[in-house]
């Protein structure tokens, strides 16, 4: 058996699960028993998302803080010792992946390169992926797969991709802010850019709010209100919805991948240390906007979205300039790639 251990919530959002998803669905194109894809969660609430995916899902019904309490139960859920494991963590810990070796061969989805885990290997696809830290971490001894070939990209973006051109004028923008956004971030940015930065602009807001985002009644009040804003929950074409828009806000994560795929100009920030790394690393090479760090300072990273986007808005050499940059990033790709390190390993 294949599989994946990823939670989603509020506070942790749905990435973890979204990326092992995308390799999850290439995985079964490439085995001869697509049921032998299974995931692991510790809640229902992450396990309804992915049956809406059309995945198969046991719930262990543990407590998603203490993957080391969850192993008694996974002897009893994977059986077999020649399993193949994608976990998708940062609540891992030593104790936790060399119990789970009990059952299998492990792969590690890993953002922090910061520690060097007991794993089969250890899978890294952020741009800022560094082979000689990976390197220092892990030495030869265990099979390192870094950097943008191996961004998991869903195949919808892939195939979008070839119809989305830079047009003017900006007559769409979407804001995205992850699956959770418990400090209702969205809705900070709709005012601002409602209210303040484009006012008196003719443009329409697509709003993003995510299975696990809490703050859903009072966006569809804002909404209600604002004939400007289309709220979307639980979408399941993202990329036809970006390729709408001639501008997007999102926060840091697998997103910015997909709208650098499609090439559609995008400004970004943070909201959580583990995303500093790769917004950071589009604003010093100024693949597209940079607003800073929420977490540190929102109401400076709310002032810079507002005046990029103002900015974005009217120069459509900016957004053209984007689009060039941001297409170069990765080939989308990167979700097949690994689905076939799985493959290998089940060999």
């Amino acid at each position: 058996m294949y599989f994946f251990r990823a939670d989603g919530s509020a506070a942790a959002g749905a990435g973890h699960l979204m990326r092992c998803l995308t390799v999850a669905q290439e995985l079964q194109k490439l085995i001869a028993h697509p049921d032998e894809v299974c995931f692991l969660c510790a809640e229902e609430a992450s396990a309804e998302l992915l049956r809406s995916r059309n995945q198969q899902v046991k719930v262990l019904g543990t407590d998603p803080a203490d993957l080391e309490g969850e192993l008694p139960v996974l002897e009893q859920v994977t059986g077999t010792s020649d399993n193949i494991f994608l976990v998708d963590s940062y609540r891992v810990t030593d104790a936790y992946l060399q119990g789970l070796h009990r059952f299998g061969t492990v792969f590690l989805l890993d953002d922090m390169q910061q520690h060097s885990f007991p794993v089969d290997g250890v899978i890294n696809y952020n741009l800022f992926a560094s082979a000689e830290k990976y390197q220092e971490l892990y030495g030869s001894g265990i099979p390192q797969y870094l950097g943008a070939p191996y961004v998991p990209v869903r195949r919808q973006f892939c195939e979008t991709a070839q119809e989305y051109t830079v047009t003017d004028p900006v007559t769409d923008i979407l804001i995205t802010t992850g699956g959770g956004d418990q400090d209702n971030i969205a809705g900070e940015i709709l005012r601002e850019l409602c209210e303040h930065s484009l006012k008196g602009c003719e443009v329409r807001y697509h709003l993003v709010a995510g299975r696990f985002n809490p703050n859903r009644e009072k966006l569809e009040q804002y909404a209600a209100l604002h004939k400007e804003v289309m709220l979307h929950c639980d979408v399941q074409n993202m990329a036809a919805l970006m390729a709408q828009c001639q501008l997007a806000v999102t926060a840091g994560g697998t997103t910015i991948y997909e709208l650098a795929v499609l090439g559609i100009p995008f400004v970004c920030f943070s909201y959580a240390e583990n995303q500093e790394k790769l917004t950071e690393w589009i604003g010093i090479r100024k693949a597209a906007g940079y607003a800073g760090a929420w977490h540190r300072d929102p109401e400076q990273t709310l002032e810079k979205i507002g005046a990029w986007c103002l900015q974005a808005y009217e120069s459509k050499k900016l957004r053209e300039d984007c689009y060039e940059t941001e297409r170069t990033l990765i080939d989308g790709q990167g979700a097949v790639r690994i689905a076939r390190l799985l493959v290998m390993a089940g060999k």
